[in-house]
C-alpha cells in the first residue's frame, strides 16, 4: 500500500512539472526610465519703441588750462599749467529709442538730450607790476545732445546687459573773471564741440511696460580753442571737455 502511494505521488508531481513550467514564474519586465526634457525658459520681448528719463552724476574731467596772449595777431606771451578744471555735478536727461530683437540679442538707436549743473571754477591771485591781480576761470556744460547705438544680450527673461557707442554734441561756456586793484571784470565765451561716447549698462524689467536701468558713459569732445578778445588783444585757451557720467533711470515701452 505504501509502495503504490509513493508511485502515485511521484506520478502526480511528474504531471504537475510541465504545468508549473508553462504557467509558473515569469521574470518581471523592466521598463526604461522616462526622460523628461527640461522646459526652456522663454526669452522676453524687448523689441519696440521706448522713452525714458534718468538722473546722473558727471565726474573725472581734467582740463589743463593755459593761455596764449596775442597782440595784433602776434603771439607775445604764453603761460602753461595755470590750473586744472575738473568739471563735475548732477545732471539729468530724456531719451527716445527703438529696439529690434533676434533671439537673445537686442539692438537699436537712441536719441538723448541732457542738462544740469556740471561745472568747475579755479583761480589764483598775485602781484603783477605792483598791482594786486586775481583771476578765475570757470568751465560749464550747458547741454549735451547725442545719438547712440545700443546692443544688448538678454541674460534672463527680465534682465539685459548692453553696450553703447555714439556721437555727442555739447554746448559749453568758459567764463574768465578777475580784478586788478579791486576793479572787477568778467567775460564769457560760449562754444560748441562734437565728440564721441562709449558706455555700458544693465536693464531690468519691472513689468511688461516699465523697466529700470543703470549705465556708465564716457564722453570726449576733443579740443577747441576759446578766445577772449579786447580791442586788439586776444587771450586764447584750449578747452578739452571730457568726463564720465553715471546714470540711473527708467524706461517705458510703447
Amino acid at each position: 500500500m505504501r509502495i503504490k502511494s509513493t508511485f502515485a505521488v511521484a506520478g502526480l508531481l511528474a504531471m504537475m512539472a510541465p504545468a508549473a513550467q508553462a504557467g509558473g514564474y515569469v521574470a518581471p519586465v523592466q521598463e526604461a526610465p522616462v526622460v523628461v526634457a527640461p522646459i526652456a525658459e522663454p526669452v522676453s520681448d524687448w523689441a519696440g519703441g521706448y522713452a525714458g528719463g534718468w538722473i546722473g552724476y558727471a565726474f573725472g574731467a581734467d582740463d589743463e588750462v593755459g593761455f596764449d596772449l596775442y597782440e595784433d595777431s602776434n603771439l607775445i606771451g604764453r603761460q602753461n599749467d595755470i590750473t586744472n578744471l575738473d568739471v563735475s555735478g548732477l545732471n539729468g536727461g530724456l531719451h527716445l529709442g527703438y529696439r529690434w530683437q533676434r533671439g537673445s540679442w537686442v539692438f537699436g538707436p537712441e536719441l538723448t538730450i541732457e542738462g544740469g549743473d556740471i561745472s568747475d571754477e579755479q583761480g589764483g591771485s598775485g602781484i603783477v607790476d605792483g598791482d594786486a591781480v586775481s583771476i578765475a576761470l570757470e568751465s560749464k556744460v550747458n547741454y549735451i545732445a547725442g545719438v547712440q547705438m545700443k546692443a544688448g544680450l538678454v541674460v534672463n527673461p527680465k534682465t539685459m546687459v548692453y553696450g553703447t557707442a555714439g556721437y555727442v554734441h555739447g554746448d559749453f561756456d568758459y567764463i574768465l573773471s578777475g580784478s586788478t586793484n579791486g576793479e572787477d571784470e568778467s567775460a564769457t565765451e560760449g562754444y560748441t564741440a562734437n565728440g564721441y561716447s562709449l558706455g555700458a549698462g544693465v536693464e531690468r524689467k519691472l513689468n511688461e511696460r516699465w523697466s529700470m536701468f543703470a549705465e556708465w558713459q564716457y564722453r570726449n569732445f576733443g579740443k577747441t580753442d576759446v578766445t577772449f578778445s579786447d580791442d586788439n588783444v586776444d587771450l586764447v585757451t584750449r578747452a578739452t571737455p571730457e568726463h564720465h557720467n553715471l546714470k540711473l533711470g527708467v524706461n517705458f515701452a510703447f
